[in-house]
């Protein structure tokens, strides 16, 4: 009960040092909120085609950071994957004309997560073969990702005039259907169910609790459980990265329809946090990723109609991320003094 409060109070407290710094800079905390809010969560259309949109590619990659998390395996280049995943995507997407779509979608969808896998398969074999922490590798992996990113769009990828630093559209069959009248896609539809699985291999399956125990005492798991830590820990990294990709392949086939630099506004990075918020649960999950692609999408019409930057927003994501995990460690705190 304690943690269903305590989310709501963090944000408050977010929000209201937010306000307190935009009043202290000078603009006027009541539109901006305003602002945040209609921008966010105030209409059907801000739900539809703004947040709901936004909360996709979280709620996939955070199901992976959950994967990992849970297994013991830090996985931080899910920017990376994401970008290998669209690259894979759009490649694909470019050549199925013709295809049925019935066909065509879960062929992209596989070349994505394959990408994405692919992608995590250099750290998963320095982690188990040198002991070189995947916090690093998978870290690094994404700066050469932002790096292919933009050689394929103003090299193999480039479209056909040569003009821009970005594909041609995919094909139409490639394409993910939307909700009539929104930028509302199937994804959505893709990345509930993905979390719903995760939830019920964690709480139903052999599996899933080897995977927790690997994560909560790794030298207990193999000593006492006899689960095998080095293929755990790679399935749990690959899956991931998997998801990761398939994120990315999903932003292509359900929102941008093409590749180009910055696709990602740092979704990689805000499914971390969106993870940890939800204490690595699935269905948690879907609570954060809302708030925070909300939140995000809010910030953009903040920014169009009050002026204010739409980076001041990560101030609240900050302060609640800091606010649930000061008290989760003066809980943690207290069960030890007892």
């Amino acid at each position: 009960m304690r943690h269903q409060l305590l989310i709501p109070a963090a944000l408050g407290a977010g929000l209201l040092i937010l306000v307190i710094g935009l009043a202290m800079a000078g603009y006027a905390p009541g539109e901006a909120l305003g602002a945040l809010w209609r921008g966010g969560f105030g209409s059907w259309y801000a739900l539809s085609s703004a947040t709901l949109p936004r909360a996709v590619p979280l709620l996939l990659i955070g199901a992976g950071i959950t994967l990992a998390f849970r297994a013991g395996a830090f996985n931080i280049g899910a920017e990376g994957q994401f970008y290998a995943g669209a690259i894979a995507a759009t490649w694909v997407g470019l050549h199925l004309g013709g295809w049925p779509a019935l066909v065509a979608l879960p062929v992209l969808g596989v070349a994505a997560m394959s990408a994405g896998a692919a992608w995590c398969v250099a750290p998963a074999m320095l982690r188990l073969r040198f002991g070189v922490l995947e916090v690093i590798s998978t870290l690094l992996m994404n700066f050469v990702a932002l790096a292919l990113v933009s050689l394929m769009v103003t090299g193999p990828l480039q479209e056909a005039r040569h003009t821009y630093p970005q594909s041609d559209p995919i094909a139409a069959s490639a394409r993910l259907p939307l909700l009539a009248g929104t930028r509302l896609h199937l994804g959505l539809a893709v990345a509930v169910a993905v979390c719903l699985l995760l939830h019920i291999l964690y709480t139903r399956t052999t599996w899933g609790f080897r995977f927790r125990a690997l994560g909560v005492g790794p030298r207990a798991a193999v000593l006492t459980g006899r689960i095998p830590a080095g293929r755990y820990l790679a399935t749990a990294l690959m899956g991931s990265a998997a998801l990761a990709g398939l994120a990315g392949g999903v932003e292509v086939s359900g929102v941008s329809y093409a590749l180009f630099q910055n696709l990602s506004p740092g979704y990689g990075f805000t499914a971390i946090a969106a993870a940890l918020l939800a204490r690595l649960n699935p269905l948690g999950l879907l609570a954060t990723a809302f708030l925070f692609a909300g939140l995000e999408a809010g910030a953009g019409a903040m920014q169009r109609e009050a002026a204010i930057p739409s980076v001041v927003v990560y101030v609240v994501e900050a302060v609640v991320i800091l606010v649930v995990v000061v008290a989760e460690g003066q809980r943690g705190r207290g069960f030890a003094n007892d």
